[in-house]
């Protein structure tokens, strides 16, 4: 597997946890039917997509090195920080899958420009505006079907959205 389908695989696997970890607060109805559908959105974009991609020396391949591990290590940081300060002092914890999209969304300018791929900031932008609402839904007491909806499965469909699109420019 190189580089390119790597991304895809991480960025489809990431979709269906984002969706599948946030419909529970919706009615079964709408409920099983999105986590159906997040299933083989993650196996047609991440396992089985057979669409050609750039060859691991290729320019345009994601580059796993030093840029990468700290993009990754500030994220995880910030997540950890923000889920103690939301859970411990604001006690807010509807708050928390907000929180976490907003600081994915943000860590995908940093691996725009570890990647050199520009691209990657209208992924990051769309995550972190939908974890800033759904943060702020949170905060201003909206139904937990709301913050769910608005702050994980749409960032969800933003991945898979964003996987689609790359196998469609890349390929």
């Amino acid at each position: 597997m190189n580089r390119v389908r790597a991304t895809r695989l991480i960025g489809s696997s990431f979709g269906l946890v984002f969706v599948e970890a946030n419909t529970t607060a919706l009615p079964d109805a709408v409920a099983v039917p999105l986590r159906v559908l997040a299933v083989a959105a993650f196996l047609y974009l991440g396992v089985f997509n057979r669409r050609p991609a750039p060859e691991a020396s290729s320019p345009a391949a994601p580059r796993f090195g030093g840029r990468y591990w700290l993009v990754v290590v500030a994220e995880v940081v910030g997540i950890a920080a923000g889920l103690v300060v939301i859970n411990k002092a604001l006690h807010t914890p509807a708050a928390t899958v907000g929180w976490i999209a907003f600081v994915v969304g943000v860590h995908f300018f940093g691996l725009a420009t570890a990647w050199q791929r520009p691209q990657l900031r209208v992924l990051g932008a769309s995550m972190a505006a939908c974890g800033a609402l759904g943060t702020a839904l949170a905060f201003l007491g909206a139904p937990a079907a709301a913050v769910s909806t608005v702050a994980g499965i749409l960032p969800g469909l933003c991945l898979f959205g964003s996987v689609w699109w790359s196998g469609r420019t890349t390929a």
